[in-house]
């Protein structure tokens, strides 16, 4: 693992994620939908947050696929959790398009790991919105 870096040029949103700086939080990952990662906290290199970004897409890719199994097939995601005996991964929709990635140790309070992440994701959704651009003439671009 690289040096953890939240003041690198690629990483302006790394601020957000301080909110999950939390005992028992290890790192967490803002990532869009398809893969890439957005922003970073410190307990993570670029290139591991990189990595960490494709590998939760692919994770919450499956937790779609397996939707329908709990229910119709337009049963939306609302979280990933994944154990492990060292800690968790916790993956939660981050507005539109986003999402919010935390590992942590397996000694933590999950309730609240996950409402801080729920607190943020809103936060996030916020930032990440944009108004519509007008043209001159007061239509939209």
């Amino acid at each position: 693992m690289g040096t953890p870096s939240v003041t690198d040029s690629s990483n302006k949103l790394g601020w957000l994620l301080e909110d999950l700086e939390v005992p028992g939080v290890r790192f967490a990952v803002l990532l869009s939908d398809d893969g890439l990662r957005i922003a970073h906290s410190a307990g993570i290199s670029k290139d591991d947050a990189e990595r960490f970004a494709a590998a939760a897409s692919g994770l919450r890719s499956l937790g779609k696929a397996l939707g329908e199994f709990c229910g119709s097939s337009g049963n939306a995601v609302r979280q990933n959790m994944t154990e492990y005996d060292e800690g968790m991964i916790m993956i939660t929709a981050a507005g539109e398009g986003a999402l919010l990635g935390v590992a942590t140790t397996a000694d933590l309070d999950v309730g609240l790991v996950a409402h801080r992440m729920n607190e943020l994701a809103a936060r996030v959704g916020h930032e990440l919105a944009s108004a519509p651009r007008r043209r001159d003439d007061g239509g939209l671009r």
